[in-house]
């Protein structure tokens, strides 16, 4: 089965395992049709018996460098058609993304960034290389981290390495994720989706019916803490999103220079 569910999205279905592809390159950016796309092929391979695991991979540069905040020109003249995110709508997908059965490993051969990041930390194992890059970049753009971080990256590295992405922006390189455990695995470039397709198929040896329902014993809990934050990590982005440093975060990343901040 090979498939494109939605913009900017490939499936493939070689069992035993389900290959998910975001292909927007050369930074596959997230916006509300791309992550619904992913929510609708994790379910749909949830429902290939076949599928016992899923390797979740990106094309070009980057795996995912977070919503695109460049003028219209440069958007149109790099092929994508990215729309603002409907707040509300994106965090009900990663609801379906959270609540999905099929195990995911992210093979990250380059940045993963605000949403990017959310999704690769959303998944059970990241593959990364040096070259990988890991930002919290919330509050370089004026408002607060969302996509279920504030619970499942403090599980992943500890709650002060979690409070110090959040509150400085800074990249993590690949040594560095990998040091945290914000990496399992740290590869060459080249490598990175190969090793993931390897780690994959580790698990999809196991018994299937096992592996479920320990996935299930674990991440049942991680989605209902993940939704009742979301409902707080909401109310905040909704705030925030009348105010001036917030439309100024935006406007210095589409112009690619450095925010001024008033605190209003």
């Amino acid at each position: 089965m090979v498939a494109s569910p939605g913009p900017g999205l490939v499936l493939r279905l070689e069992p035993p395992l389900g290959f998910v592809e975001l292909a927007r390159p050369p930074h596959n950016f997230i916006d509300n049709a791309m992550i619904e796309a992913v929510a609708d092929a994790y379910e749909r391979f949830d429902q290939e018996p076949s599928c016992r695991a899923i390797v979740l991979s990106a094309q070009g540069k980057n795996f995912c460098a977070g919503a695109d905040y460049s003028p219209a020109e440069s958007v149109e003249s790099s092929g994508a058609n990215p729309v603002p995110l409907s707040l509300d709508h994106f965090f009900v997908q990663v609801m379906r993304i959270f609540r999905a059965c099929t195990p995911v490993i992210a093979a990250v051969q380059g940045a993963a960034v605000g949403g990017g990041l959310g999704l690769a930390v959303s998944a059970d194992f990241r593959v990364t290389c040096p070259e990988g890059r890991f930002s919290a970049n919330f509050t370089r753009l004026g408002f607060n981290p969302g996509f279920g971080l504030p619970v499942t990256l403090p599980a992943v590295i500890g709650a002060q390495r979690a409070h110090l992405m959040f509150l400085t922006a800074r990249r993590i390189r690949g040594e560095e994720a990998f040091a945290w455990g914000l990496a399992d695995q740290l590869v060459a470039r080249e490598n990175v989706l190969a090793e993931s397709v390897a780690l994959a198929r580790e698990i999809a040896t196991n018994a299937p019916l096992a592996v479920d329902a320990t996935r299930r014993l674990t991440r049942t809990a991680l989605a209902e803490r993940i939704e009742e934050q979301n409902v707080a990590d909401l109310a905040q982005q909704h705030r925030l999103r009348d105010t001036w440093d917030w439309s100024e975060g935006i406007r210095a990343a589409a112009e690619r220079r450095e925010p001024r901040f008033e605190g209003r």
